[in-house]
């Protein structure tokens, strides 16, 4: 049990030491890590993570880890893998509070926080690509993201509301066969 605790912790601590950019930019680390390297979870475990991790209070990959480690130890290994997730963030963001002031206004720390931005984009329109093949699987979850996409594009509400309807009309259509799966299974039962 002790080596799976470490293992969790270290795992989600390489991870926290990807902060820039914060929980979007790190959906890609966390694919890698979790479902690529470990088998913590498959692609649609993670994508529900991820919208869970979403309507929840904190961080995504806050989130992400207490999920996985307490999927993997128990409520101790969630524990433990949210302290390894956080650790590095503190200690980085401790280290650069206490410097920032000093060199913010350099020509050089603001180029290398413009191309870190540009980086953080990339890994953020790669995680939303990768989330679209997992999520969007056939013409009724097209249709739902369609309506959520413009829904968040023209109204303020917030991502909680989105998550909560989309379930609802994912519900919906499974239920009223409106996929074409959801009539051929209960058939089969």
């Amino acid at each position: 049990m002790a080596s799976k605790l470490w293992e969790l912790f270290w795992t989600f601590a390489r991870i926290g030491v990807m902060t820039f950019g914060g929980g979007y930019a790190m959906l890609p680390i966390l694919q890698r890590e979790i479902v690529d390297n470990k088998h913590w979870a498959d692609e649609a475990e993670m994508s529900d993570y991820y919208a869970i991790g979403q309507c929840t209070p904190g961080i995504i990959a806050v989130n992400v880890a207490t999920f996985i480690g307490r999927k993997e130890a128990g409520v101790i290994g969630g524990i433990v893998a949210t302290l390894g997730q956080v650790f590095p963030c503190l200690v980085i963001i401790c280290i650069i509070a206490g410097v920032l002031d000093n060199f913010a206004d350099f020509k050089i720390v603001q180029d290398a926080f413009g191309g870190i931005r540009a980086c953080v984009c990339v890994l953020i329109f790669n995680a939303v690509l990768k989330l679209f093949r997992s999520g969007v699987a056939d013409a009724a979850t097209f249709l739902i993201f369609l309506v959520v996409l413009i829904a968040s594009a023209c109204t303020n509400l917030s991502p909680v509301v989105f998550v909560v309807a989309a379930g609802v009309l994912g519900v919906a259509v499974r239920t009223l066969g409106l996929d074409g799966k959801g009539r051929k299974e209960a058939a089969e039962k």
